[in-house]
């Protein structure tokens, strides 16, 4: 049986923008003192992309590695992404961990860390395979959410949520990303034929551009009964927007990612639910991969984290478990671990 990911984090401390842990942690058993693991992400506005960062420091200490997770300054700052990875290539990390803003952004910069035989995990967001290979670049690993899945329990809640029947919209997050292509591709094939998708508009996974983007929505389609947003930040500016129009209640949101924002407003009523994807495991997971390839273990192609949809039912059971799941997670990674 495999271990279980979730344990006691040890206090962390962050300092300044470069984020380095070092543990003493069972760093003798793995003889990994010295391993030094790159993390680049879009950005830390984000809560998910910060519960990425803390769960992969958090593991780093109780492994005893090193770790620097850095990021651009958005959710679509591919350029200051990719900046980081160039900068990094060049500073004699031994695995690199990766969430790309798009298909193909992380690819260029990436080509300098495979020339160096660098393994390299691609996190969270699929990053393209046939313009990698193209390139040269090829990835250990696979380590992050079933998007698909996480739409599909969306748009199954909404269905129970609204009897079956009434008129959507989807906020849709960044064009041509994969994550939210997927979120909505999973929430739209499972209402077809019984919600009425009346708009589909993207808000770049931003709050306030979700508040905009369904405020205008409200306008253009004022008999919707519900919104699913592709993350969090978003669902909290439809939102807001809802309840600037005194209608919370009558318009159910449905987001996704489980920050801990969405998590107090589905206790406080404006946020109808989330489905959580757990980011903070993500984090453990890319550590835990970088150091098992370290000890000369192969990965699976591809690692699922746990999702969990997370209502005024069980909202109180997440908060005081946050960020670790409430769910059964067998964690395929840290049972190929020299112990």
């Amino acid at each position: 049986m495999h271990a279980r990911l979730w344990r006691t984090a040890a206090p962390l401390l962050l300092i300044g923008v470069l984020l380095v842990a070092t543990g003493c942690g069972r760093g003798g058993d793995h003889g990994s003192g010295d391993y030094k693991i790159a993390i680049v992400t879009r950005n830390f506005t984000n809560p998910y992309w910060a519960a990425l960062r803390d769960g992969a420091i958090a593991e780093a200490s109780h492994l005893g590695v090193k770790v620097s997770v850095q990021a651009g300054q958005s959710e679509t700052d591919a350029d200051g992404e990719n900046a980081q990875i160039s900068t990094m290539a060049a500073q004699g990390y031994d695995c690199f961990g990766v969430v790309p803003v798009n298909g193909t952004n992380v690819i260029t910069p990436l080509t300098t860390v495979a020339r160096k035989h660098t393994p390299i995990l691609n996190l969270d967001t699929q990053i393209d395979a046939n313009a990698s290979q193209q390139a040269g670049v090829s990835y250990a690993s696979f380590i992050g959410s079933d998007n698909l899945e996480a739409g599909k329990t969306a748009g199954q809640q909404m269905l129970a949520a609204l009897g079956g029947t009434g008129k959507v919209a989807v906020l849709q997050g960044i064009a041509g990303e994969q994550n939210g292509i997927n979120r909505d591709q999973g929430f739209s094939d499972t209402v077809n034929g019984k919600l009425d998708i009346v708009q589909r508009a993207p808000a770049d996974y931003e709050q306030d551009k979700g508040l905009q983007v369904t405020e205008a929505i409200l306008k253009a389609h004022p008999d919707i009964t519900g919104i699913f947003a592709a993350n969090d930040t978003m669902g909290l500016g439809a939102a807001q927007a809802i309840k600037n129009a005194g209608r919370t209640g009558q318009i159910k949101v449905i987001s996704v990612d489980g920050i801990k924002a969405a998590l107090d407003a589905v206790k406080a009523g404006t946020l109808y639910g989330t489905v959580t994807q757990y980011p903070y495991a993500e984090g453990q997971l890319a550590v835990q991969g970088c150091l098992a390839l370290h000890q000369g273990k192969q990965l699976p192609p591809r690692v699922v984290s746990p999702i969990a949809f997370i209502n005024t039912a069980n909202v109180d059971q997440q908060i005081g478990s946050f960020p670790k799941p409430i769910v059964t997670f067998d964690n395929p990674v840290e049972g190929l671990l020299n112990k």
